[in-house]
């Protein structure tokens, strides 16, 4: 089973096998997460970043994809770098900020990761609505599940912003259970 908790904090101090970075496509770090979880994680990934750029994202990470490095000084395992899509109100881009929340629990899995931190991606400097983001990482997250046995994980959604939105994530250390029943599946909600 999947375990989705709510987590309103420093994502770089999550203690789990897997942090997501809201990355650029440059994967090069920034500002934001993606600077935070460069300075807390040290010079390791940005090595790693490197070696990356120089084989297979020549041009940079495509939005809406995820790759793995190492956590360098954070206590995580990997960093998945995913880049967001920036917000439009002209153009529905839902499907990309979805994506990155897919293929990063589909990196996670394939490096089996049991425990994974997510910080509200593209919600920052990339504009998108915190209420909108929120639905859509945990509709995502919760219907991902994953295919790696033993089925027991759990995924963190950790708001990285400390303001009042951050409660769009909804209650902090919340747990939220599988999907709801019309999607095939018994609705539970556990509460700490």
């Amino acid at each position: 089973m999947t375990t989705i908790t709510l987590v309103r904090g420093d994502i770089t101090r999550q203690s789990v096998d897997a942090v997501v970075n809201a990355a650029n496509s440059s994967l090069l770090g920034g500002g934001g997460v993606d600077g935070a979880i460069h300075r807390r994680g040290g010079p390791a990934i940005l090595e790693d970043c490197r070696r990356l750029r120089a084989s297979r994202y020549g041009k940079g990470l495509p939005t809406g994809r995820a790759v793995a490095t190492t956590a360098g000084e954070l206590d995580a395992r990997w960093v998945i770098h995913t880049v967001g899509p920036v917000w439009s109100a002209d153009e529905d881009r839902s499907a990309l900020l979805a994506s990155c929340y897919r293929e990063s629990l589909r990196v996670a899995d394939d490096l089996g990761a049991r425990t994974v931190a997510f910080p509200a991606v593209s919600t920052g400097i990339y504009g998108w609505p915190m209420d909108d983001g929120a639905r859509i990482a945990v509709e995502t997250v919760r219907a991902a599940g994953t295919w790696r046995p033993p089925a027991s994980t759990e995924r963190r959604l950790a708001a990285a912003r400390l303001d009042s939105g951050a409660l769009a994530w909804g209650q902090p250390g919340r747990r939220v259970g599988p999907p709801p029943a019309h999607i095939g599946r018994r609705p539970r909600v556990r509460r700490d």
